[in-house]
């Protein structure tokens, strides 16, 4: 095993975590700043901006799932009773079918680790999400899941309730929360904040993303297009003068 690590180490070295490709969000202003989308190999960590906020910062991590391979989604049993499971049919608005996502319960954190480890080893397996509450993560084993998902060019995501202040190997950290819905005729679209606290290849930032039912998955805020009520064919004189 140790000999296995020293080779994915130094693969890791001379072509980095972004050379295992990307999963682009299809947003021109992220993916330019991300180097082309989110780095595949690698592992990346989004955090509500509090409990209150958990369910717009799984949307986000559901919008970054790549559609068309498999996902193991594994989740602690506190975090089922405290935030409830994934919804099939909101899965189906995503594009996302729940024959395809995989998903797992643990008790102990220990335990939601080592399944992570053991799915990112699976070449089937695209993205593998990891859903905890407020519990502390130790650097060495932040370190084994970067190295399973550079190993099979998996993307990792740690689903955390809250922010974690504490030094990471991730590439990228966001956190997120619920925003306004942009105003439309009848309720808004859903709509988030995703802020780029982190990011190996530099730059950071900030957008207010809403999801788009044409292009199904986050646009920018504003720019998503909607069909417009075309003007009533048949009216009286006096509503045409007004």
């Amino acid at each position: 095993m140790l000999t296995e690590l020293r080779k994915i180490l130094r693969r890791l070295e001379h072509t980095g975590p972004g050379d295992a490709g990307f999963l682009p969000f299809g947003i021109a202003p992220i993916d330019t700043m991300l180097g082309g989308g989110l780095a595949c190999g690698a592992l990346h960590e989004i955090a509500a901006a509090s409990e209150g906020h958990i369910a717009a910062a799984t949307s986000f991590v559901v919008g970054i799932a790549s559609p068309r391979r498999a996902t193991v989604w594994i989740t602690q049993d506190m975090a089922l009773v405290e935030s409830g499971a994934l919804c099939g049919a909101g899965l189906d608005e995503t594009s996302h079918y729940p024959e395809r996502f995989t998903t797992v319960t643990v008790t102990r954190m220990h335990d939601l680790l080592w399944a992570m480890e053991e799915a990112l080893r699976c070449c089937a397996v695209m993205t593998v999400i990891g859903e905890l509450r407020n519990e502390r993560i130790e650097p060495v084993a932040l370190r084994r899941l970067s190295l399973a998902a550079a190993a099979n060019g998996a993307v990792a995501l740690l689903l955390r309730a809250t922010p974690d202040s504490k030094a990471s190997t991730a590439a990228t950290r966001w956190i997120v929360n619920a925003s306004l819905s942009q105003p439309r005729y009848g309720p808004g679209l859903p709509c988030i904040n995703a802020q780029l606290i982190r990011n190996r290849k530099g730059p950071l930032g900030n957008w207010t993303l809403e999801w788009s039912d044409i292009d199904e998955r986050f646009v920018i805020a504003g720019t998503n297009p909607q069909p417009v009520a075309q003007p009533v064919a048949n009216r009286p004189p006096r509503a045409a003068v007004a």
